[in-house]
């Protein structure tokens, strides 16, 4: 692994109670609170008897450290080359984020090594100045909490012009696409930002009370079978979905999703793709459309 989640956050805690060790500011709450706030709730468990109780032999019985400078966390090189891959994609770059200290790193990978072969191929073209230029005045909304004017151009070709509140941006793996959740006309709409061909900046701050609209949800319910590994890669490919899973037997398990309504046709041809593996229960709205996909494949390979 090059980056460990539970290591990263214990190296973060200890060099922050060292850190204030040095400094001689260091007491027993302090160190419960600096867990508290950047560990796992079970640190609390483990890390500070280990400082106390001289296991890590950082911290003497007065909270007293022998080290004279305060820690730093450098990135090795592998980590810094991840990154380097990181920045060079297409995506990324839709941030403008600083490759400050990384000029000179050879990058890990190349963007042409991964090949996908469960992704449409008409994804945005994030490389268009223009696409990059409304991403961009987008995410500055976002950040300002400002409303934006768009042109877009929706259903039957027809082209449209008006105000909206920007309320989330999302991307679609499985489409290559970003989207835009926004607020107008008292409603919430979902936008494509390849179907937007002007974005200009107001002054006007956004409705701060976005609860209020809500989208569309459903409920999945389905029946797992683990076999082949089907639980690990289920919960891999919804990653994205809020979801629960409980345990019917030693192969079984009743898995909660949660998903857009406009969504449906890509978790549609996902939940297709575990075949046997998966029984859907609810909705039947759902059920109805799976089983009009099965028929028509069927009919093709006729």
């Amino acid at each position: 692994m090059l980056f460990s989640e539970i290591y990263s956050s214990y190296f973060n805690v200890v060099a922050k109670v060292l850190e204030e060790a040095v400094n001689g500011s260091l007491t027993e709450k302090r160190i419960n609170d600096i867990i508290m706030e950047k560990a796992f709730s079970e640190s609390i468990l483990s890390i500070p008897n280990a400082l106390k109780n001289g296991d890590w032999k950082l911290l003497d019985d007065k909270l007293e450290t022998p080290i004279k400078h305060t820690p730093e966390m450098p990135l090795t090189l592998l980590q810094k080359q991840w990154l380097k891959a990181i920045m060079n994609d297409k995506r990324i770059k839709l941030f403008s984020p600083s490759i400050k200290g990384l000029e000179d790193i050879e990058s890990l990978y190349e963007q042409d090594t991964i090949v996908y072969f469960d992704r449409y191929t008409d994804g945005d073209d994030f490389e268009n100045p223009e696409y990059i230029k409304i991403f961009q005045t987008i995410l500055e909304a976002l950040h300002k909490n400002r409303k934006i004017k768009i042109r877009y151009t929706g259903k039957q070709w027809k082209e449209k012009e008006f105000f909206c509140s920007p309320v989330k941006l999302e991307y679609s793996s499985k489409n290559d696409k970003f989207r835009l959740k926004a607020i107008a006309f008292g409603k919430l709409f979902i936008l494509n930002l390849s179907k937007i061909s002007s974005c200009e900046l107001l002054n006007f701050e956004i409705d701060k009370d976005v609860n209020k609209y809500t989208e569309e949800r459903q409920t999945l319910i389905l029946y797992l079978y683990d076999k082949r590994n089907a639980l690990e890669r289920v919960m891999l490919s919804f990653s994205n979905l809020e979801k629960e899973a409980e345990r019917i037997d030693d192969y079984t398990y009743k898995i909660t999703m949660k998903y857009d309504k406009d969504d449906e046709t890509e978790i549609l041809i996902r939940v297709l793709s575990f075949g046997p593996m998966i029984r859907v229960i609810s909705p039947e709205s759902f059920i109805s459309q799976l089983k009009n996909r099965i028929e028509k494949q069927k009919g093709c390979e006729l």
